[in-house]
């Protein structure tokens, strides 16, 4: 797993993070971040998958119909899921010298993410998509053009975009865990 810590505190930029980095290291990187989000969810069941856990910070339209206002574990993870699936999609057009505008996301509906299959299925589909998007990467991948997907991160080229997914991720990994503490001690578990 990549350290993002100096990356948080604004003391080393992606490019800094990701020198070195070859397309075989993004495909471990992600069967990492994958296995860790599996493992995370693992002590999960039926019921903790639609679980709204409390979080005073997020907003409180989360969902017309929440009466908490937090996420479900499928929530957290349809999205973490789509943001990696968007970087590996622009990467891939970058190592392929193909120019970059705007978003190419698409988050599967968290509400239909209702029990522990769907959410297994969702996370190993993600995977697959991602190593699909790098099987697309040329052998001469061109590492020069860049794109901006979020500004304070300035220019990423392709292996940068893609890590910036991994980055997301990471940051997403304490609220998955919290889902799913709140979740096992509300069913007593």
């Amino acid at each position: 797993m990549l350290d993002f810590t100096l990356i948080r505190s604004g003391a080393q930029s992606f490019a800094d993070l990701v020198r070195g980095l070859s397309v075989d290291d993004l495909h471990r990187l992600t069967d990492e971040m994958v296995d860790l989000v599996l493992n995370i969810t693992a002590a999960a069941s039926d019921q903790d998958v639609r679980f709204e856990y409390s979080d005073p910070e997020a907003p409180a339209d989360v969902s017309p119909t929440s009466s908490a206002p937090g996420w479900t574990l499928g929530h957290v993870v349809a999205h973490m899921t789509a943001g990696s699936e968007e970087t590996a999609a622009l990467s891939s057009s970058l190592a392929r010298s193909v120019p970059t505008q705007g978003r190419a996301r698409h988050e599967v509906p968290w509400e239909t993410i209702r029990n522990m299959a769907q959410l297994r299925q969702r996370i190993e589909e993600s995977r697959r998509m991602r190593h699909a998007f790098l099987n697309t990467w040329p052998d001469e991948s061109n590492l020069e053009l860049t794109t901006v997907v979020a500004p304070r991160f300035g220019p990423l080229n392709a292996i940068a975009c893609f890590v910036l997914g991994l980055f997301h991720e990471d940051a997403h990994l304490e609220q998955l865990r919290e889902v799913l503490r709140q979740a096992l001690a509300a069913r007593g578990a």
